[in-house]
């Protein structure tokens, strides 16, 4: 009996765990990793939702179907784990507007975003240039293609 009970006490954990080679292959090949792995240079996911991006802290990672994710906070840590498809980046991290003006990965400053619909949006970002301020001009249409772009790159 008590090992049925612990059995239905880690099922919600399960298939956090479980994840399919293949899926988490495609996954670590087209996100916007570091090497190790690790998304958004380390930026907590999270804390996008609050309006600043927060550094996160290595003692407070945690692995989402092969992509490594660290948070600012432990109470940004367990909301990551209660909905990580809330908090992912969209397109994979990369760039909103190189994916939808020309359907390319191009890495994004981690500080520079934008919260749509609750779905988070990085942009490149230099001296001379910020795609968040062209992506702003002509969203409805550079999405639309960003989302047919990425559809195509990992379907």
């Amino acid at each position: 009996m008590k090992l049925l009970l612990f059995g239905f006490l880690l099922l919600p954990f399960i298939g956090l765990s479980q994840t399919n080679p293949a899926e988490t292959a495609n996954r670590q090949k087209h996100f916007w990793l570091e090497k190790s792995n690790l998304a958004l240079q380390g930026y907590d996911p999270v804390s996008y939702h609050s309006g600043k991006a927060l550094k996160g802290k290595s003692n407070l990672k945690f692995t989402f179907k092969g992509v490594d994710y660290q948070f600012a906070t432990a109470k940004n840590l367990e909301a990551f784990k209660a909905n990580p498809a809330n908090y992912e980046p969209t397109y994979g991290g990369w760039c909103a507007y190189a994916m939808g003006a020309k359907g390319e990965k191009v890495e994004p400053d981690p500080t520079n975003f934008k919260l749509v619909n609750g779905k988070v949006y990085l942009f490149y970002k230099s001296f001379f240039s910020n795609t968040l301020d062209d992506w702003n001009e002509n969203e409805a249409n550079l999405k639309k293609k960003a989302d047919q772009s990425w559809a195509k790159l990992v379907p």
